[in-house]
């Protein structure tokens, strides 16, 4: 990975800190706050290498911009928030999905999304 900039640092440490994935804008307007004048640009070009250095991983949801968060966390799942769009972690599952598939399809990997209201919206 390229060296460590002050703007890297600034984004690695807010996305570290949230303990959710959080969106590009997200993670501009939260690293603003030690970085005054970071630019979305520089926030694309430094989740790009965070991404390709294995530090974060991207979490898409249909129909929403990509969201980051820090990498290597157990299997999980995440539940979506109607009212606010933010996306919070959920770490426990409902198992495997094998008997759900038709006869003769071998499933891989699962993704499981709720969606319903955080507790600041509720």
């Amino acid at each position: 990975m390229e060296r460590s900039t002050r703007q890297r640092t600034a984004i690695r440490q807010v996305i570290e800190a949230a303990g959710r994935p959080l969106s590009t804008q997200e993670i501009l307007d939260a690293s603003q706050v030690s970085v005054p004048g970071l630019g979305i640009a520089t926030v694309y070009r430094n989740i790009k290498a965070l991404l390709e250095a294995g530090e974060i991983d991207l979490v898409t949801l249909p129909g929403e911009n990509p969201r980051y968060e820090q990498a290597h966390q157990k299997h999980h799942h995440h539940f979506q928030c109607t009212r606010c769009q933010r996306v919070f972690d959920v770490f426990s599952c409902p198992g495997s999905f094998k008997g759900m598939a038709p006869p003769g399809f071998e499933v891989e990997r699962h993704e499981l999304t709720l969606y319903g209201r955080c507790p600041d919206c509720a």
